[in-house]
Formats: structure tokens, C-alpha cells, sequence
């Protein structure tokens, strides 16, 4: 399975949304099933983006370091990788740990990724991955027909002027007086 990088910012913030954080002692990994986008042809592959901020590792040498150990290890993984679009941040730790431990991490982690993308890998279907109930943002609750959490309430009919009962000084007026 070929293995290509998350490229623009739009497909980082997808996965962040949407995908299931796996952690690791070595590594924290966030996975989503691959879904082509709009117009693109289905072409199953796993997009990873490697992420190795400065808080982490603080010299560039090391965090490319860290960045190539972890696109080999990911490329070289016995049996392949599942179609996915993921972010993988790893640890310091991934630069003292033997390779084959690394395999083995990463191995794990895949395995213990959310039914669909595991079940691509084997050719079945399965259950689909991510937070049951929506996104991150929006307190709202579904309703039961599972519709949007954030949609506006019903609109009321229109009423009819001789409903009204409030007149602009705020004191009510009774029906006799409306006539």
C-alpha cells in the first residue's frame, strides 16, 4: 500500500476533528478511514502526516530524525498499512528505541485502530470509527431521528395581528379593546 503525507492544512484539521487519538509510549497516533475527496478517483492508501513540534524535540536534527525513523518504520511495517488518513506525532523516546520495537509499537496501534479501517485492511466491513454523538464543538444533542445538533428550532406560524396582546407601552390590552 502506498504511503503518502498529509499536505494542506484543510486535511490536518479533518483528521484532528474527526480522528481517533491511539497512544503510545512512543507515540501518539490519529487515525481516520480514507474517504477519497470530491472528484478525486478511489485510490486506497494510507496519508499520514508526521508531526514533531519544537516542545518536543527541541533541535531540528532530532526532529528530522525522529520524522525519517518514523516514515521508514511505516513504510517498512510487515504486513502494510490499512487505508487511512492519519496524523502521527511521535515521543523523544522513538530516538533511543530499536527498530523493530518501533515496527512493533506501530503495529499495535493500527491494530487496535476503530472497526473500518482495520476491517479495509481485512476485507470485510465493520463499524465506523470516531466519537458517537458528533464533533467537537456544539453542546447541542441530536434528536432521535438523528438530525443536527446545531439546527435552529422549529419556526412558529406566523400569528395573525389581532393575536397580539401587548401593546408598545408593554400593558396588555383585552379583546374589547382591540376592536
Amino acid at each position: 500500500m502506498a504511503l503518502d503525507s498529509l499536505r494542506s492544512d484543510r486535511e490536518f484539521r479533518k483528521v484532528r476533528q474527526h480522528g481517533v487519538p491511539l497512544r503510545d509510549p512512543l507515540f501518539t497516533l490519529r487515525i481516520t478511514e480514507y474517504r477519497p475527496r470530491h472528484g478525486e478517483v478511489w485510490r486506497p492508501r494510507s496519508i499520514i502526516g508526521i508531526v514533531v513540534p519544537k516542545k518536543t524535540l527541541k533541535l531540528a536534527v532530532q526532529r528530522n530524525r525522529a520524522r525519517r525513523r518514523v516514515r521508514e518504520a511505516l513504510r517498512t511495517l510487515p504486513g502494510g498499512l490499512p487505508p487511512c488518513r492519519a496524523i502521527l506525532m511521535p515521543n523523544p523516546a522513538v530516538l533511543d528505541v530499536p527498530f523493530p520495537e518501533l515496527q512493533a509499537a506501530l503495529r499495535r496501534a493500527l491494530d487496535r485502530a476503530p472497526g473500518r479501517i482495520k476491517a479495509a485492511k481485512a476485507g470485510a466491513g465493520g463499524s465506523r470509527g470516531g466519537k458517537a454523538g458528533g464533533g467537537r464543538r456544539g453542546s447541542g444533542q441530536a434528536s432521535a431521528e438523528g438530525g443536527n445538533p446545531r439546527a435552529a428550532a422549529p419556526v412558529p406560524a406566523p400569528m395573525d395581528s389581532r393575536e397580539l396582546s401587548v401593546e408598545i407601552s408593554g400593558v396588555p390590552r383585552t379583546d374589547q379593546e382591540k376592536a
